[in-house]
Formats: C-alpha cells, structure tokens, sequence
C-alpha cells in the first residue's frame, strides 16, 4: 500500500529579530549559504522524508520567496501527483484591511 501524504510548510513572520535582512524580503526567504534560503532547509527535508507534494503558504513579502520556489524548485518536470506549490497571502474579504 502506497503513503500518501501532502504536507502545508507556513513560510511567514515578520522576522523583526533579523531586522536587516528581513527589510525586503520574509525571514524564508534570507540567503543562507549563498544562493540556498532558510525556506530550503524545511523543503530538502520534506523532500528527503519521500513528502513529495507540498503547499508553502507565505505571509509576507512573498516575492522573493515566490521567485526563489519557481526557480529553484521546479518539481513539473517529475510526476504529475509530486509538487511544490507556493500560495501567497491574499485577501478575499471585500471592505477588509491589511
């Protein structure tokens, strides 16, 4: 019998403690190591633990996240059930404010 399992990942947080880093972008999505991110530690280990379909949901400052995922993450070219999909925070609420 084949596991299946889909795993959320919830990439936010201000990251007011990594103050100068975090001004642009979210605390995922800090350079670490040269050109690998904080977010790439959760996902290497994901990946590594056979959890092949992943939803990674982004509170804030999501552009660079969103970039780094589509660019270094891109599981499209594997199997059509295994993916890595980025979902960013959005607002559904009509009247509703940041």
């Amino acid at each position: 019998m084949q596991k299946r399992v889909l795993a959320f990942v919830l990439a936010g947080g201000k990251g007011t403690r990594l103050a100068p880093l975090t001004k642009e972008r979210a605390k995922p999505a800090v350079p670490f190591g040269g050109r690998y991110r904080i977010v790439d530690f959760v996902l290497s280990n994901l990946i590594n633990s056979g959890i092949y379909s992943t939803y990674v949901l982004i509170q804030f400052r999501s552009q660079s996240l969103l970039q780094h995922l589509s660019e270094g993450w891109a599981t499209s070219g594997l199997l059509k059930e295994h993916f890595i999909i980025p979902v960013p925070a959005q607002m559904r609420s009509a009247g509703e404010t940041w």
